[in-house]
This record gives structure tokens, sequence and C-alpha cells, in this order.
């Protein structure tokens, strides 16, 4: 698009916010109706779209990305109206007889900027936000995610008005261009080095904004874990979207009594849950790209492998594998892996664990395996992340009553159901006076008034 034209967009939808139709909580309501008809209605489209760029099944475009969506629009059609009242609270003496309230009111222009891995629910969940809170939208997907992009354009331009929501598509250029365009508040989702560049430009007109981001989430397996239970968990969670999903185990850290038995459950997994030659499978997705297909595909020398490690390049096709023997200091270690491979590091104690979790990037999710609960709830408070969990992976993000976001180097603010409206709202004070008498204390001359005016606070 024109650089113009995103112009004309960007004025077009501060014109119609400026008119006061978003604040109405019905026009709200509306919206979201309106949006929940949409996704109904197209969702065989949109899973065909999701198999086209990342080989998703029927079964995880729906379990990953259009229930999840369902879900949060429905919480937010059953609490808007409690969510959007005004709060009546307590004034102190000394502004006596103004009461005072706290107003819910939407930032105005929102740009939400959205990754390809899960291209519609990163999209849709943080709009459901944006539009709960009353705010005019314009969304930037993805131009890895070809066909769910053209998807997204296509659905909210028959849907919505473009000076309400409006889809921007394109790549690197349009980014740019819409981040030199001044906007209320911007939402990104995608890796730390990019989210960067958004803050920086944030940063430059003084626009709030939430990043959530990603890192190096690490699950921890300690010797009393059940480990046949941890390893279907892990695999299930670790190799969804084929590795690329940025709350996914990065890497293990296992007990070093323990590690061989939980390698062969682990092998013995995958099978389970993908057959005998995953490529065959048809729950397991590919790489988005040629791109990230050889940058993860590079990882497979950087340790043992203990299964999987076979890759096929026209199909951007690389098998869930374990990698034995890894350094810390391996490029496999650096960065977020995003794919199908999970390193296996082990500890000999869990003190060990800890501090190497707490001495790297604080990641976006924490995961840890063992039976003594009480323990690891403990443990965990001594390691920073976004979320976490006790004996499982990935499956915080499926409550859309708890907040999801990271923190540090993976992210800052949150998202979901409620934390999702106040993340695309502000609290705005608002003090009323009554005009029947005023209080003489405030007012000069003050005289001898300070004895009286200290009895009053």
């Amino acid at each position: 698009m024109e650089k113009s034209n995103i112009k004309n967009t960007v004025d077009a939808q501060r014109s119609f916010y400026t008119s006061g139709s978003t604040r109405d909580t019905a026009f709200r309501h509306d919206a979201l109706l309106k949006l929940k008809r949409m996704i109904r209605e197209n969702e065989t489209a949109i899973m065909e779209a999701l198999k086209a760029d990342l080989n998703k099944s029927p079964f995880e475009s729906y379990a990953s990305e259009i229930g999840q969506v369902l879900k949060e629009i429905d919480l937010h059609l059953r609490r808007l109206k409690c969510w959007s009242k005004t709060e009546r609270k307590a004034s102190p003496l000394v502004i006596f007889p103004s009461r005072s309230y706290i107003l819910k009111e939407p930032y105005g222009n929102v740009l939400i900027i959205a990754p390809w891995n899960y291209p519609f629910n990163l999209m849709m969940t943080p709009l459901i936000g944006a539009i709960s809170a009353g705010n005019c939208v314009l969304l930037k997907p993805a131009h890895y995610s070809v066909h769910t992009s053209a998807l997204l354009n296509k659905m909210i331009s028959e849907t919505f008005k473009g000076e309400y929501i409006t889809v921007i598509q394109g790549g690197r250029e349009e980014n740019q261009a819409l981040l030199q365009e001044c906007f209320d508040y911007i939402f990104f989702i995608g890796s730390p080095t990019l989210g960067k560049i958004v803050a920086h430009a944030a940063a430059e007109k003084l626009t709030p904004c939430t990043l959530e981001l990603g890192g190096k989430s690490p699950c921890i397996v300690d010797k009393d874990a059940d480990l046949s239970k941890a390893a279907r968990r892990i695999v299930w969670g670790k190799f969804l979207n084929a590795g690329q999903t940025c709350i996914a185990p990065d890497h293990l850290l296992v007990h070093r009594e323990i590690k061989d038995a939980l390698l062969k459950h682990l092998c013995a997994e995958i099978e389970r849950q993908f057959g005998a030659d995953p490529y065959e499978s048809p729950d397991f997705g590919r790489m988005i790209n040629g791109d990230a297909f050889t940058r993860v595909s590079a990882y497979l020398q950087d340790g043992k492998i203990i299964c999987g490690g076979r890759i096929r390049e026209a199909d951007r096709y690389i098998a869930p594998t374990l990698l034995d023997e890894v350094s810390p200091d391996a490029p496999v270690m650096r960065d977020e892996i995003f794919g199908p491979i999970l390193p296996v590091l082990t500890f000999e104690h869990i003190d060990d664990a800890v501090r190497f979790v707490s001495s790297r990037e604080k990641p976006l999710a924490l995961y840890y395996f063992t039976k003594d609960v009480r323990g690891a709830t403990k443990r965990i408070r001594q390691m920073d992340s976004g979320g976490v969990c006790i004996n499982d992976v990935v499956i915080h993000y499926g409550n859309p009553r708890l907040p999801f976001g990271g923190v540090g180097n993976s992210g800052t603010g949150r998202y979901h159901g409620k934390y999702s409206f106040d993340t695309f709202s502000r609290e705005r004070a608002c003090v009323i006076s009554p005009t029947l008498f005023d209080i003489p204390v405030k007012f000069a001359p003050y005289g001898n008034k300070l004895r009286m005016l200290k009895k009053i606070f």
C-alpha cells in the first residue's frame, strides 16, 4: 500500500473515533457479534488458509486458533457491560463534598501487528480486546503467512467499515510506514529483535505499547517426575505447529539420573503421536518458509541426534528431533529455536537448574515437572518468567481468565479476557463537585488555617 494511502486510512479512523460511535457499549457488543458471525461463516476457509501456510490439520487449526478466538469473544460478550461500568471510589475528607469516579475510556486509534506462527489467533485475540474497549483498529498481519493474511483482509473488509477496522497487508516497507504514523496505542506480537524496533518508534511519539515477544522457555524435569506423562505433554507442546510456538518448551533441563529414561519415553511418544515417519503424519506441520527451514535445520549440527533429524528442504520439513550432548554455548542455545528441535541438558541438583534459568534472559514461559508440587511452587518463585506451568506445558495460554504476557526480554504488558479490555482501555479519573456550597478552608487568604488543614488531612 502507498504511504499516502496508509496516512489516509489512519486519518479516516481518527475522524471516525472522534465521532464517538465506538464509545457506545451497544456498538461494541454488535461489533463483537459481527466478528463471531464472520468467523463462524468462514471456518472452512480459515482452516484451508492455515493448512496452506503452515500445514496445520483441521483439529489443530480449531484447537489452537479458531476455538480459542470464539471462546475469547464469548467472554467479552458476557462481561463487556460490567467491565465498562464507571467505578465509584471513596473520596477523602479534604475534597468533601466532591465525589470520585474512574471512567473506562478507549485509547482511540490502535495499531495491532501480528506474527505468522498463529496468524489467525494472534490477530483476532488482541482485536477482540480493542473492539471491546471501544477503539478503532488498524491490523497489520505478517506477510509470511500469505494465505491467512489475504483471507483476513477479505473477511474484515466485508464485515467492517474501513474507518473502523482495516487490514493493511505488506512487508517491511508497510511496517515502516505504519510506525511513522501517530497512534494512540500499539500492540505488537513478534520477536524481541522486532519488538525493539517497535518500542523505539513508539517511544519517539510517546505512544504506549504492549510487546508480546518470545524467548527460550525452559522445561525442567526433576528426578521424581512422572516420566511417561511428562514425555507425552512435552512432545505435544513442543511439536505443536512444528515447534513454531512462542511458548513451546525451547529446551529441556533434565536431572542426570533420569535423562536416559526420559529420552526413551520422548522418542516413543514422538512415534505414538506422529507415527514412525512424521513426514506422513497429517498432524505435523511445516516450517513457514525456506529461510526458517535453513535457520532451524542448521541447529541439527549442535548435538547428538537421539531421534528424528530427517529433513526435506523442498517441503520445508524438519522431523521432530531430540538433541543430546548440547553445550550451553551452542548456537541452538543462543536464540529462540522456533522449530521442532529439542535440546537436552542435564543438572545434578535442582539448584543448578534454577541458577541456569536465572542466569539467562527472562523467558515467556517456564515449565517444571515434579511430584513435589508444594516444593515446585517455591522453586518457580526463584525464577522469573511470563507464565508458568507445573506438570504441563503451553496450556496456561488456553485460559482467557489468566493474564498472558512476558517480562523483561520476553515482553511487557498482558492480555486475554479482561486483561485485554484493560490493556486497550485507560482509567480516567473524574471528580464531580456540587455547586451548593464551598469549604472555606481551601481558599486564600490562608491566615491561621494550617491547624485546621492538618486535622482534615
